[in-house]
């Protein structure tokens, strides 16, 4: 990695404590960012951040936020500045799954998924601009915001209704918020992974085997794999980090309303 790749760039992280946000978050301090992570677990956010200031290329700091409040990320929006002071990006990463089948869904059950994956992007969307629009332009280059999808927002799939929805929603405030924060100079992206090994996988392939709609532990993993993936593997959030680096990055300054897919091909078939 180029330890100068990010080098002046402040950046806000949501859901940062493990799997995805957290390797993220050690990957741009790695390029020479600092990172705020924010999650609701507080403790193992900092257990992160002070992997990242042991390193000692990048400095971090933790919030403890749910991510479904406005007031805890403005907080952490406010952090972010306090301790760096602007916020260049925000990575808005927070998200959780539940399986049910179509009519099993209940008004429970939608409203998490739908707080924590669409709702909680748009307050930490909207907040991290509003603080941008206030530091005004920036002389070079775009801020940039980064919206997490999924393959979920590019297929639907039977088991995760709820999850399908709630990111076909992320794509969607992805591809507005472009259009919509345009004249601030602010860039909209996003990527969507497929089955990425992660904690959030973990627990979903349990599931998957208590609604009844798998038989035993890692089958979900071995038939996607089988069925729905041209490179004959699942992926591990070190797969992920070139995206995520590119997107937080200058190299993508001319880019914005993307949802870039990382997913092993699944995608095309």
């Amino acid at each position: 990695m180029d330890p100068n790749r990010l080098k002046g760039k402040n950046i806000l992280i949501t859901g940062a404590a493990r799997g995805m946000g957290a390797a993220n978050a050690e990957a741009f301090a790695a390029q020479g960012a600092n990172v705020c992570l924010g999650d609701l677990d507080g403790s193992e956010a900092q257990k992160v951040a002070d992997k990242i200031n042991a390193e000692g290329n990048g400095k971090a700091i933790a919030v403890t936020m749910d991510v479904t409040k406005r007031e805890d990320n403005a907080a952490a929006v406010a952090a972010t500045v306090e301790a760096f002071g602007s916020v260049n990006v925000g990575l808005f990463n927070a998200g959780l799954n539940k399986p049910r089948f179509f009519m099993d869904i209940d008004e429970d059950n939608w409203d998490l998924i739908m707080n924590v994956n669409t709702k909680a992007m748009w307050l930490g969307m909207q907040e991290t601009a509003r603080q941008m629009i206030a530091q005004g332009p920036m002389e070079d280059h775009p801020y940039k915001l980064i919206n997490v999808g999924s393959i979920a927002s590019r297929k639907p799939l039977v088991d995760v209704t709820v999850y399908c929805t709630s990111k076909y929603g992320c794509l969607a405030l992805t591809e507005c918020g472009a259009l919509g924060l345009a004249e601030h100079n602010i860039t909209v992206n996003g990527y969507a992974p497929g089955v990425v090994v992660t904690p959030l996988w973990e627990q979903l392939d349990k599931d998957l085997v208590e609604i009844g709609f798998k038989e035993r532990a890692g089958q979900a993993y071995d038939d996607i794999v089988d069925n729905n993936l041209v490179i004959k593997r699942v992926s591990y959030p070190k797969d992920i980090i070139g995206t995520a680096s590119f997107l937080a990055s200058n190299d993508s300054d001319y880019m914005t309303g993307q949802m870039i897919s990382i997913d092993g091909g699944w995608v095309t078939k």
